[in-house]
């Protein structure tokens, strides 16, 4: 059966993800975490193995903060979004950087997918799994010097 693609739902999808950019950059948190559910499971590049809840999200985004000095840098590309009336997905590949409070530079892609629930009217991510791949030989290293 062909998957039913509401183009207004795609539309609010986009909006709330262009958002989320700018709330991270202005390490705004309570606009990072505005359109997650309360009990958003979150697969992150970053231990541990999931957060559960958005304050526990809350508190990811926020030892990241932690850790940075002067402006974040993140980006989006690649953003295919799939939209049904209720339920929605977005899949990317996301650039965060900056500089840490100890001077070094600081700079991941990273891919990421996204799912989305309509709840009362509005949009909640249900679930973000982000991810770095690795190099499979003797070092198993995060491959975090990866660029699109």
């Amino acid at each position: 059966m062909p998957t039913q693609v509401s183009a207004p739902a795609e539309a609010q999808i986009r909006e709330l993800i262009d958002g989320w950019v700018k709330a991270v950059r202005a390490r705004d948190l309570n606009a990072i975490t505005a359109n997650y559910a309360k009990d958003v499971m979150v697969f992150d590049a970053v231990p541990p193995l999931r957060y559960r809840g958005t304050d526990a999200y809350r508190k990811n985004w926020e030892e990241c903060f932690d850790m940075m000095q002067g402006p974040i840098g993140f980006e989006i590309r690649e953003l295919s979004i799939t939209a049904g009336d209720e339920l929605a997905f977005s899949h990317s590949v996301n650039r965060l950087s900056g500089t840490q409070k100890n001077g070094k530079n600081m700079e991941m892609w990273f891919r990421a997918t996204v799912c989305f629930r309509k709840n009362g009217g509005k949009w909640l991510v249900t679930h973000e799994h982000a991810s770095v791949p690795f190099y499979p030989d003797d070092t198993m290293k995060a491959a975090t010097d990866l660029k699109p």
